[in-house]
């Protein structure tokens, strides 16, 4: 299958593109935004551009942004509880679900729903701790618990593993009494991909549909077609990088698997969906086009493109007072789309 992305893709011209004055992803980006953009495209940007495309190298990046998560502090008013559930009682026929809850105390008992959080890092790189600053800013914003599962990474497993252990948590939340009107699937970059990718998953295979989908900066187009025609100046990510990582995700079989091209997906009777992206980063294109094809198939999906924000700018927001702002936003989307119905998931850690 020809997954290359129609002629007739194309970034949204900025006027178009533009929020109205007035709303939080309009304003000038503040003092401290910019400082941490200008000192990240210095000292950070010149890494990413030449981050590894192999599988040594990508071993070795892993410690490395493990060790950096550490300076990135989460919020000690959450639990962490870890997740290891074999799934023995399915007989093998459902893949073994691994991460960590992040949930409040208040939530533990009180919970009506839960978020799947599915994190980014090019799908070689993160885990459930590296991105801690959201699932715990999200689990207090919005009082519901996140599961965070521990997918698949590339080279040692391409694409669709990762697609494949993010369906086996949401199959996991619904075998546990989590209605699926009580469920919001969220990622961020790669993540983003993968919470799409989910969300088209389960609406083609007929599975309980979620209350809604947020993405944070989605990866959209793995072959990179969109990101290097972008003029951006992305302090942060590296289009030229993102292409040498896909080659890695979508390993011997290519880019043929159709669960791979978001926008030659038939968007159709989705949950509702909210897109936030930066406005200075290299994949805004994408996520403008995400958002035309979901509104063009008569989707309800919002698009927040915040003004001079670099890619997955959420994670800083203890420090960076557009990303506290872009959090509330999320936690007012889910409690839009989340049914009322009281649902306690179970979130005992499993041995």
């Amino acid at each position: 299958m020809d997954t290359r992305l129609p002629p007739d893709v194309t970034p949204l011209p900025l006027a178009e593109a533009a929020p109205r004055a007035g709303l939080p992803y309009d304003r000038r980006p503040s003092i401290r935004s910019r400082a941490i953009s200008r000192t990240l495209r210095l000292g950070f940007y010149p890494i990413i551009h030449h981050a590894p495309g192999h599988a040594r190298g990508i071993r070795t990046a892993r410690s490395g942004v493990d060790a950096a998560s550490l300076l990135l502090r989460h919020s000690q008013r959450v639990l962490i509880k870890q997740l290891a559930d074999p799934q023995v009682e399915q007989g093998g026929l459902e893949r073994p679900v691994r991460g960590e809850w992040v949930l409040t105390r208040e939530g533990e008992r009180t919970a009506r729903g839960a978020i799947l959080y599915l994190h980014g890092g090019g799908y070689v790189v993160c885990s459930p701790r590296t991105h801690r600053p959201i699932t715990s800013r999200l689990a207090l914003d919005t009082g519901l618990p996140v599961l965070v599962p521990r997918y698949r990474l590339a080279p040692e497993h391409p694409f669709p593993a990762p697609l494949e252990d993010a369906v086996a948590a949401y199959r996991w939340l619904l075998a546990r009494g989590v209605p699926a009107s009580g469920i919001v699937i969220a990622g961020d970059s790669a993540g983003g991909h993968l919470a799409a990718a989910l969300t088209g998953e389960i609406c083609r295979t007929g599975l309980p549909r979620p209350a809604g989908t947020v993405l944070f900066s989605p990866w959209v187009d793995l072959t990179c077609e969109l990101s290097t025609r972008s003029r951006a100046r992305d302090p942060y990510i590296s289009a030229t990088a993102a292409r040498r990582v896909a080659r890695l995700v979508v390993g011997p079989a290519g880019f043929d698997d159709p669960r791979l091209a978001l926008l030659a997906s038939p968007w159709t009777d989705t949950p509702p969906m909210l897109i936030q992206v930066g406005g200075a980063e290299v994949l805004r294109a994408d996520a403008e086009a995400l958002h035309r094809a979901l509104t063009e198939g008569g989707n309800d999906c919002r698009l927040q493109v915040w003004k001079g924000q670099m890619h997955v700018f959420q994670i800083l927001n203890r420090v960076l007072p557009e990303a506290s702002a872009a959090m509330r936003e999320t936690a007012r989307f889910v409690a839009r789309v989340v049914s009322a119905e009281p649902a306690a998931p179970q979130a005992e850690a499993v041995a």
